[in-house]
């Protein structure tokens, strides 16, 4: 309608638009980690011992024979009265030896309970995790992925926030404990640092409006209770249950010192299978949330403002995918304008990422040769714009998904725990 220049040239323009906002986003969040993180880690001891509300541990787990043993000694090991604790693992219809590996611990040690799913019994983790629900009757629901070895002092850290009546969950660190492994894990490591130690923590000192990640993280019963458990009709129930939290008045909170350390995948099959299906969770979300948080009374506009950006995260990939055609268009001469003239701005989608990497690595104090596996970040990115593209074109086409577990490959770069007598081998 109005001729191929002029819609490239507004294209480009809205595009560089997106890529700015998002370039002082990640500014403000560098700029926050660097002034206020390493303060706020030293305060965060204070504290620890003087409130102890019942808390139920859930897991679970599908297939998981690699890492399970580790998850189980350090869910024994986790310092919380055992009184006030119980801890449950859901065998979600494993066909390799994890129920019998989780039987034969529980047999050693009462404290845990073990949930077993009958196979194809539905909703994926969601549908693990309610069924966890249902066994217990705790004030504070904490949840920690199969692969994950928690910090002893990682309860007591979380549940101290519920303290204030309007926090309806908390997140904690989660750290990757194999970034040795391979490339991949090294490039992983290095997005973990920005995301948890940079990006969460900007999220929170700026907004107040930190995300339930789904893993290492808490949520309060009640609330969890009112919404209806989990969602078992999406893939990434940690978004979901953030907006559904924060749409009844509640928020979440980020916790910089509750650690806890995760397995990376160590290939890019696995990095794209688990970032597609972030992608479709993300973008779902957003579809099924954006109306309702911008009826949300509660929100102040920048408030909701930052939860669309939110959002929108695993679109930007998509958009920067976009940004690269409308480069080869203008260098091929289509469009009124010589290639150079995107390309400014659109650095600026690079260069904020990149600044929270680099503090990320900084306030981590990690060894300087680690510095290097910033090159990483490059193909990785590249990955996910074919990634999170690939996702976008068959969310809005509308072809099925299901929720896929993320396959683990055992890491050995921390000391593996021995299995208890019993299990099987």
């Amino acid at each position: 309608l109005v001729g191929l220049d002029a819609t490239l040239g507004v294209a480009a323009g809205l595009l560089n638009v997106v890529f700015g906002l998002y370039f002082c986003r990640h500014l403000a969040f560098a700029v926050a980690a660097v002034r206020w993180a390493e303060a706020d880690l030293v305060a965060a001891d204070v504290g620890l011992e003087q409130w102890t509300p019942t808390v139920a541990v859930l897991v679970a787990c599908k297939n998981e024979e690699l890492v399970v043993d580790g998850l189980v000694t350090s869910l024994l090991d986790l310092d919380y009265p055992a009184d006030r604790l119980t801890l449950v693992v859901v065998d979600d219809g494993s066909d390799d030896s994890t129920g019998q590996r989780l039987d034969a611990w529980a047999a050693r040690d009462p404290r845990l309970r073990v949930l077993h799913r009958r196979p194809g019994a539905g909703g994926g983790k969601s549908g693990a995790l309610n069924d966890g629900l249902a066994l217990v009757d705790a004030e504070i629901l904490v949840v920690f992925d199969a692969d994950h070895e928690p910090d002893p002092t990682v309860l007591r850290r979380l549940v101290r926030h519920f303290r204030d009546p309007v926090v309806g969950a908390v997140m904690g660190r989660c750290v990757i404990r194999n970034g040795q492994d391979s490339t991949m894990s090294g490039t992983v490591f290095i997005d973990f640092l920005s995301g948890y130690l940079v990006n969460e923590y900007g999220r929170q000192a700026l907004f107040e409006l930190p995300a339930y990640g789904g893993a290492n993280c808490a949520v309060r019963a009640a609330t969890l209770r009112e919404l209806g458990g989990w969602n078992p009709d999406t893939v990434t129930e940690d978004t979901d249950l953030t907006l559904r939290v924060l749409l009844t008045g509640q928020r979440v909170r980020y916790d910089l010192s509750a650690v806890d350390y995760e397995e990376a995948v160590v290939s890019a099959g696995r990095f794209w299978k688990q970032r597609y299906r972030w992608a479709r969770g993300h973008q779902k979300c957003l579809r099924d949330y954006w109306r309702p948080l911008m009826r949300a009374p509660h929100l102040s506009l920048v408030e909701k403002v930052e939860t669309t950006l939110f959002l929108l995260v695993y679109h930007v990939p998509v958009l920067a995918g976009l940004g690269l055609v409308l480069v080869v268009l203008r260098a091929a001469g289509v469009g009124d304008l010589p290639a150079i003239s995107v390309l400014p701005l659109s650095m600026l989608l690079f260069v904020g990422p990149l600044a929270e990497l680099t503090v990320g690595l900084l306030v981590g104090r990690v060894e300087r040769r680690s510095a290097w596996r910033l090159l990483g970040f490059l193909p990785a990115f590249a990955l996910s714009i074919v990634v999170t593209t690939r996702a976008y074109l068959d969310g809005m086409l509308g072809r099925p998904y299901s929720w896929v577990k993320t396959t683990r490959s055992g890491a050995t770069s921390t000391v593996r725990r021995p299995a208890p007598a019993g299990a099987a081998s």
